[in-house]
């Protein structure tokens, strides 16, 4: 195969379409755009607009509500830290905490604290100290030999 005898899948490209180049087009004179009114025009932009009547997105109720004060928290999986562990770095012998997270590069940032959940295997002795926990990931870590401590919340927060 040489250079010139490139070519295209068949139907991949299609001619732009000219309109308003004359009747023989089939997009003449008007350019499909109909006989005067605001549509015909050019800059129109009229979205949502159903002719004076009530439009759809507000004649529906307003739904949920965003907690201004809601808690953000990173969640890992308890497999990854072992895979962390393993690589070495995370050190088992010492305790894991979210800073010791930050560090290894595990967890980008804490946020409003860390999460681990139950995903994965656990085999090393963990001493895991973080924001909250599954009951699973609390089970598994107790089965591998390790502990799982919450950290203390401040009075009035939730999870």
């Amino acid at each position: 195969m040489k250079l010139h005898e490139l070519r295209d899948n068949p139907g991949a490209t299609r001619k732009k379409k000219r309109v308003a180049r004359g009747p023989g087009s089939g997009k003449g004179k008007t350019a499909g755009r109909g006989i005067k009114g605001q549509k015909s025009r050019s800059g129109v932009a009229i979205n949502a607009y159903e002719g004076g009547q009530m439009p759809l997105y507000q004649r529906l109720p307003k739904r949920g509500f965003n907690k201004p004060n809601r808690k953000s928290f990173t969640v890992i999986n308890l497999g990854l830290i072992q895979k962390f562990v393993d690589a070495g770095k995370i050190d088992a012998t010492q305790p894991v905490t979210e800073e010791a997270l930050v560090a290894s590069g595990l967890v980008r940032r804490a946020r409003d604290g860390v999460r681990v959940l139950a995903k994965g295997e656990v085999s090393s002795a963990l001493d895991l100290t973080v924001t909250g926990a599954s009951q699973a990931a609390v089970a598994a870590v107790a089965a591998a030999g390790g502990s799982l401590k919450l950290k203390a919340q401040p009075e009035g927060a939730t999870e």
